[in-house]
This record gives structure tokens, sequence and C-alpha cells, in this order.
């Protein structure tokens, strides 16, 4: 039976601390074998790390994509999370549970960094993540766009809002996890860039608002994404008018207190 489209709101991910749990219509197929599978499948347990699909879950149970998989870290967590029921959603407000800081030190340890001197320094908070996020439709690039499901509510929205003024706003990103995080740092670390410079314009892993679920990178199509110059937008402005009404506040201003670049482009929806 093929994939109904996936629906913003009544769409979601399950978030273990090695291992997320995904809806197989929103993962594309990474050879034939795979695609056969994920063409049957319900979900899909992609690991957090670097994104390989580990197994598919079928209506006869889970199929391994790798081999070796009962010593995958984290599969007992995730095969409990398979057994839960599906998040609630509608008009209230339900609980969204967190998970716990799962290795978080040594994570830190291998940028040369340690959490308390870093939260005195900086005064951002740890950031948990949530133990579900909604699908909230795509970003710029048509990769899913994740965020908790009051975020998402608010963020579709805001940008219902600003199209009936005339003004486009497209998400460049939400949700990361604190792996997706410090592969940032890897990756800039790879080209060259010292662990402060990187500071300067990303919160250490397990200090990004993104981590939250209720973060989003805020762009508009005929402006390159996170750049200073969206200040200058009309999408900008009608955020500083308007994102207010709907929870949203841009976290870094100018000369903000934790060290943290000047973000045009960053917002943070605020539960009420």
């Amino acid at each position: 039976m093929p994939h109904l489209p996936p629906t913003p709101l009544k769409t979601h991910l399950r978030n273990t601390a090695e291992i997320e749990l995904w809806p197989a219509a929103l993962l594309h197929a990474r050879g034939n074998a795979t695609a056969r599978l994920l063409a049957r499948a319900r979900r899909v347990l992609r690991r957090k790390r670097d994104g390989l699909y580990l197994a598919a879950e079928l209506a006869d149970g889970l199929h391994p994509l790798v081999p070796r998989l009962q010593h995958e870290p984290g599969l007992a967590a995730a095969r409990r999370a398979l057994a839960l029921p599906p998040p609630p959603t509608g008009g209230a407000f339900h609980p969204i549970g967190t998970l716990p800081l799962h290795r978080l030190h040594e994570r830190l340890a291998t940028l040369g960094l340690d959490a308390h001197a870093y939260a005195a320094r900086t005064g951002l908070p740890l950031v948990a993540e949530p133990a579900w996020l909604t699908f909230a439709g795509f970003d710029r690039w048509r990769r899913p766009l994740w965020l908790r499901f009051d975020a998402a509510r608010a963020w579709l929205r805001l940008r219902e809002a600003a199209l009936i003024d005339g003004i486009v706003l497209d998400a460049i990103s939400g949700y990361r996890s604190h792996d997706y995080q410090l592969g940032i740092f890897e990756r800039k670390r790879a080209r060259g860039q010292t662990v402060a410079e990187i500071l300067a314009v990303n919160a250490a892993p397990g200090f990004s608002e993104h981590h939250s679920g209720l973060a989003l990178d805020i762009g508009t199509p005929s402006e390159p994404p996170a750049e200073e110059s969206f200040e200058r937008t009309p999408a900008f402005a009608w955020l500083c008018q308007h994102a207010g009404g709907y929870g949203f506040t841009m976290s870094y201003p100018r000369d903000n207190p934790h060290g943290i670049v000047y973000e045009p482009w960053h917002w943070r929806f605020s539960p009420s």
C-alpha cells in the first residue's frame, strides 16, 4: 500500500537518546533493497549520530537494515518507543517529555569544553531534547521540519499570516539533536576553524535552542540563509512587527549577553 502524504501537525517523530523513529514516508531510500522495505514500512529507526537507517518497522515486525542490529546502542530504548501510543494532538496543550542529557559531558569534552564553565560564561542553559516532535512541513530544501507541537502550530499560523500580507517566510532549520550540533562543530573544525570561532556563531552541543524544538531559523526565498542581510528584507520587518503576537521572539539581538553574534534569522517560540 503506498504511503499517504505526511500531514503537518499529525505526523510525528519519536525521539530517544541514540535513535530517532522516523515516519518512513519522509525518508528517501538508499539503494533498491532499502527502497522496497521503505515502501512497506511504517517507521524507520535512524541513528542520530550519522543518519544511518538501522531497521524498518513493517506489519510483521522489525526488519534490520544493518548487520548486528541487536548490538546497536540504544536499540532497547527505541523498541520501547515503538510500542508507545501516538502522541496526542489537538487544540489543548499536552505536556511534552524530554530526554535525559545523554552523554553531554562526553560530547563537550571532545571540544575541550566544561559544561558548568561554559554555562557560567555565556548564561546559556542546558537544553534537553523533546521525547517527540511534530512535522511542521518542509524547510527551504524540502527537508522535513521538526518542531514541538505547540511551536509547529504557531509557525504554520505565523507563516500563513505573513502570506496574507504578501510576505513569504520559509524555514531554514528547526530541531537539531545534540549529535547534529556536535557534527556542525566537527565539520567546521575540519575546515580549519577554532572552537572559539565556532562558538561565536553556534552554541555548544547541549546549549542550542534548536535542541528544544521551539526555535527555528527563518528566511525568505530571495535571501541567502542565515545572513545578517536578512534584517534589510520586508520579511524581517514583518517579523519584528508581528512575530510576538504568535509567541516568537528573536533570541540573539545585537550585543546580546551570551556572546552569540547577531542573528536576525533565529526566532524562538515561548509557550504561554
